[in-house]
């Protein structure tokens, strides 16, 4: 596969810039987990619009995914947002 730029110039990505881009967020079944993790995706994606959340329980109940597709600009913004979601404390996981 070749690289491309992104639409800074200055980094290889795989991803041509701007792109639809699909976030999985993971951590314990918490009332407040969704908003609050859509409250981190709109900091870094401020166009980010709620209808675009998919979510799904674990079999046992105890975890919850929620997956935000953001429009991404760079792979900076990316690298950002997987960053603060990676060191949230209501996180366990983010792919």
């Amino acid at each position: 596969m070749t690289e491309m730029l992104d639409n800074t110039g200055d980094e290889e990505s795989l991803f041509d810039f701007p792109c639809d881009f699909p976030i999985k967020i993971m951590g314990h079944r918490h009332d407040d987990f969704v908003e609050t993790m859509v409250g981190v995706v709109r900091r870094h994606a401020p166009d980010f619009v709620a209808e675009r959340i998919e979510m799904r329980a674990s079999s046992s109940g105890n975890y919850l995914s929620v997956t935000c597709t953001i429009r991404a600009t760079s792979r900076a913004q990316l690298d950002t947002l997987y960053r603060e979601l990676s060191s949230h404390p209501m996180v366990k996981l983010v792919l």
